[in-house]
Order: structure tokens, then sequence, then C-alpha cells
């Protein structure tokens, strides 16, 4: 069993930057990825990097805005965001897989979720 933990959320006004980091315990985790869920809507993928960290990708509307990153040697997963837009206003979670699969958007894909930090971006 992998257990996930989100930190890094918080009220940041628009423009302004965070890191959100995701610290796994447990047994060796495959690829992993972030998604966000906006108040009232469906939980949608953000990024994704693959196990060796060789290749990482990222919804449309965050390209160029965030950066996904993975620490072997501390087991984290990190996302750095810069640019915040008030549309970026979410719960933010941490996944990650067993192994490694290629349908990496979809949540069905990853075994292990953290429980979601809040992200809040004021206009």
């Amino acid at each position: 069993q992998v257990q996930l933990v989100e930190t890094g959320g918080g009220l940041v006004q628009a423009g302004g930057s965070l890191r959100l980091s995701c610290v796994a315990s447990g047994r060796t985790f495959g690829s992993s990825g972030w998604f966000c869920h906006p108040l009232g809507l469906v939980r949608e993928f953000v990024a994704f990097i693959r196990l060796n960290g060789g290749r990482t990708d990222y919804a449309e509307s965050v390209k160029g805005r965030f950066t996904i990153s993975r620490d072997h040697t501390k087991n984290t997963v990190n996302l750095q965001m810069i640019s915040l837009k008030p549309e970026d206003t979410a719960v933010y979670y941490c996944a990650a897989m067993r192994g490694d699969f290629s349908d990496y958007r979809s949540q069905l894909q990853y075994a292990y979720w953290g429980q979601g930090t809040q992200v809040t971006v004021s206009s």
C-alpha cells in the first residue's frame, strides 16, 4: 500500500505562485500525476510524470505555467505553479500508479490518491 500526503496549498492572489508537494510512504510507486477538482465540476487531469521522470505532460490550460517534478531520494512529487489564475482554484490531488500506463489522463489508471489540498486564487 502507498500513502500520499499533499502539502503546499493555500490562498494566493492572481499572478502569484504556489508549490505543491506530495510525499509518498509505503511501497514503491509508479508514474504519478496531479488532478484538480474545482467546486461543482468534475475532477480533471493537470499534470503527469513518468516513473523515471523522462516524460511529462500537462493539461492545455496549465502548459507553460505548471511544472511537475519527482525527487526519488525524498519520495516526493511536486507541482510548481506560477502565474496562477482564479480559474485554477480547486482541490488538488496527487495520484500514483502501481506501474506505468499509457492512458495517464484517466483517473482509472491511478491506484493511490492523496487527501487533497485546497488552492484558492483570488482576483
